[in-house]
């Protein structure tokens, strides 16, 4: 039965919206991990490089990055319940599209429309929570809408990985059809939008501020997508793009603080929760995905582990979550969550560090424990973190917060991975000089390894010489070239440890949660 216009949306049981929110934003965020295990697989049937392939994530993150500052707008102008069902339509019918493309251009042209619905599927579905429920309760709300973004990425690459070898690449977007479906059905019979929504307007959208935006972020996702491999500012295609996105970024921000009706709401970061959470989250994005995509590559090329177990050791980062998401989100309604949230980032710290003293012996248990402890940080910092960030956010502004808010973990992600990856090449080259300086006639440990070698390897003759043997020249150059990549990975995951001890002193900028419901 639909509501009257003047009796307000009808009573609907909050859990009920909190599966129905859910389940867009857990196909959208599994999407994006999918595709990224599948990406070979595409290249290979696409007849394209790999490099050509990654413009299949930079696209989607380029239109997901751009929607979700202007997702209040779209709102607004649309109503949020047909926006968001809009969002879930193109979604899904861009996910078969994807599916269906016969080259690499068409499977592009099409994720830019899946990145389009895909982008405000998060920030729609958390304003909508904040909203259903009540402030005090809003911890264990964000708890359970905070399982799909913390697991989604990890069942990601399982489910990933399984599709791509068993069927393939193409089944990683068919699967969104029936997910698709399923929230399509539950927002169209238990969604509302709330009286202050439907009178609503949207105003006239500022075009030249939504136009930087674009260049903006549009400029920055290729020089952190292409960087690596550019060398970074030693290309001028990369420099180029590094000062037009500066540029654009300037100008957005004096347009956005000029204008009456900005794409991008700046005036929210005087509410300091607000600056202090949105600066924690954007490191938080650095940390989670950085060392989401660490993680398996260690596992897969240092130590020899198939894409299952590499992902079984990521999976039971989720477990953790899981375990301690529902205990922080009551433990928010009786403690400050300004403890929690240092709690989390000091778990955080703790988990990266203990994957900073891996060597190239460490068995699977030791490998998935600090997995499994990073995961009740994340889980303590997540829920706890979007409580006090969005609690003194008015319900007026709620759409444009969250947009920003998750805007900033998705652009610290691109960042973490970036810096990683960086981190990684850079210091492997670093550490692999620094060994190769110990590899001389007159180092004892290399005598000695000479002399075990002579003896395991009698065939040799006993005036063997290192230097007179190609082969054996080259094992030992590739166990350098290996230990110097683990050291790398250490040096990366103590990178992390330190950004989460420099995160404690924005936390005392905080306010405790207002008193009233």
């Amino acid at each position: 039965m639909q509501p009257n216009a003047n009796s307000g949306p009808p009573q609907v049981n909050k859990w009920v919206i909190t599966i129905a929110v859910m389940a867009g934003t857990f196909m959208e965020i599994v999407d994006t991990t999918v595709v990224n295990v599948a990406l070979p697989h595409m290249a290979g049937s696409l007849a394209a490089g790999v490099d050509e392939a990654t413009w299949v994530l930079t696209s989607y993150l380029i239109s997901n990055a751009v929607v979700l500052p202007i997702t209040g707008w779209l709102s607004a102008l649309f109503g949020r319940k047909r926006f968001l069902l809009i969002c879930l339509v193109l979604f899904t019918v861009s996910s078969m599209l994807c599916g269906s493309a016969r080259s690499l251009g068409m499977l592009i042209f099409f994720r830019i429309f899946q990145g389009v619905g895909g982008g405000a599927l998060q920030p729609i579905s958390q304003a909508i929570l904040l909203e259903t429920f009540p402030v005090r309760e809003r911890g264990m709300a964000m708890a359970i809408w905070g399982l799909g973004v913390v697991i989604a990425p990890i069942i990601g690459p399982l489910l990933g990985g399984w599709i791509t070898d068993n069927l393939s690449w193409r089944w990683a977007f068919y699967i969104n059809l029936p997910i698709g479906l399923i929230s399509l059905v539950l927002t169209a019979l238990f969604i509302y939008d709330p009286d202050y929504i439907k009178k609503q307007r949207a105003g006239s959208i500022d075009y030249w501020g939504l136009g930087l935006l674009v260049v903006a972020l549009g400029a920055l996702q290729i020089v952190l997508d292409k960087g690596e491999r550019e060398d970074w500012f030693s290309s001028d295609f990369i420099f180029r793009l590094a000062v037009i996105s500066a540029v654009a970024f300037i100008f957005l921000i004096y347009r956005e603080l000029k204008t009456e009706h900005p794409v991008v709401d700046l005036r929210l970061f005087k509410e300091r929760n607000y600056a202090s959470g949105v600066t924690i989250m954007f490191f938080f994005g650095f940390v989670l995905y950085g060392s989401i995509m660490l993680l398996p590559l260690f596992l897969q090329t240092l130590m020899g582990y198939d894409a299952t177990l590499a992902g079984m050791s990521l999976a039971w980062g989720g477990v953790g979550s899981l375990m301690i998401m529902p205990i922080v989100g009551r433990l928010t309604t009786v403690v400050d969550s300004r403890w929690l949230v240092a709690v989390g980032l000091i778990i955080n710290a703790v988990a990266v560090y203990l994957m900073s003293i891996f060597n190239t012996n460490v068995d699977f248990a030791t490998a998935t424990w600090p997995r499994f402890i990073q995961g009740f940080g994340l889980g303590t910092t997540f829920v706890s973190l979007t409580t006090l960030t969005m609690s003194r956010i008015s319900q007026e502004k709620m759409g444009n917060a969250t947009g920003m808010f998750n805007l900033m973990r998705n652009l610290g992600g691109s960042f973490g991975i970036a810096a990683a990856t960086t981190l990684l090449a850079r210091r492997s080259q670093f550490h692999q000089s620094r060994l190769v300086e110990h590899l001389t006639p007159y180092s004892l440990p290399f005598n000695d390894w000479l002399n075990r070698a002579r003896e395991l390897l009698p065939g040799l003759g006993p005036d063997w010489e290192l230097w007179d043997s190609p082969l054996p020249l080259a094992g030992i150059y590739q166990e350098v070239q290996r230990q110097a990549q683990m050291l790398a990975f250490c040096d990366d995951y103590w990178f992390f440890t330190l950004v989460f001890v420099a995160l404690l002193p924005l936390v005392l900028l905080m306010r405790r949660l207002p008193k009233h419901a």
